[in-house]
């Protein structure tokens, strides 16, 4: 007879990450350049615009790589660079060469774009609310600027929700820093074996958490899977928030 895998009991605490964990705010960032750079389709010719797309994208996940952490602090200038990037990069090719107020444009229309249309995830408010009420003590953990993490905390009525709220931007310091962690668990005054961390992001929401000794949560809305031969191994995989309520 096939066993199951009993789930842990409940942790007296969770640490969870804000954006593509609660929200839809960066995920699938090829359908977004994609129906940016199709906006922009007149300007753009003669060059395709899923080229162009394909050239930013390319540009932007090396870059995002690479960055250092303040650039997490200046996404909308990180993005002016990296559509900047993705141009040269088209001209080196011997294509066209794009002007830069054509990429300042392009990328303010992404940051806009991305803002327009984020949502909560179906029932993650319900979740987190029933989480609380169930007496887990919740901490909302996100890296990102003071103004634009605090507007979405503000604009997705999430403030209430949580015990303690930690932007990278007001505090100082961010994931996948030991003291991101270990300040949060401080102020809802629990220690790593009583506490979950659940995120989208392996480096930060699995692999330094369980460093610590946090059961760590691996979120992966659209079912894609661990990446091509990742080395690191959740504690549990989950696609909703809804999956971490009893029964």
């Amino acid at each position: 007879m096939a066993m199951s895998l009993a789930m842990p009991p409940l942790p007296r605490a969770m640490l969870i990450d804000m954006d593509d964990t609660i929200l839809s705010a960066y995920g699938r960032p090829e359908i977004a350049w994609n129906t940016i750079t199709a906006e922009f389709a007149e300007e753009l010719a003669p060059l395709p615009p899923q080229l162009v797309a394909t050239a930013v994208l390319a540009f932007a996940r090396n870059f995002w790589a690479n960055a250092e952490a303040a650039w997490r602090l200046k996404l909308a200038e990180a993005r002016h660079l990296t559509v900047k990037g993705g141009f040269a990069a088209l001209a080196a090719a011997g294509h066209r060469a794009l002007p830069d107020d054509l990429a300042i444009r392009l990328a303010d229309r992404f940051t806009a774009y991305r803002e327009e249309e984020m949502f909560v995830f179906p029932g993650a408010h319900e979740a987190i609310d029933q989480l609380k009420a169930l007496g887990i003590k919740l901490a909302l953990v996100t890296n990102g600027a003071a103004d634009t993490q605090r507007a979405k905390v503000e604009r997705f009525e999430l403030a209430h929700r949580f015990h303690h709220i930690q932007i990278e931007g007001e505090h100082g310091f961010g994931k996948p820093e030991e003291r991101a962690y270990l300040h949060a668990m401080e102020a809802l005054g629990v220690s790593a074996k009583d506490t979950w961390m659940i995120g989208d992001n392996l480096e930060w929401e699995v692999v330094t958490p369980q460093r610590l000794g946090i059961y760590s949560i691996w979120i992966d809305v659209h079912g894609d899977g661990l990446p091509e031969g990742s080395i690191v191994k959740p504690d549990r995989i989950i696609r909703s928030l809804t999956e971490l309520l009893p029964g």
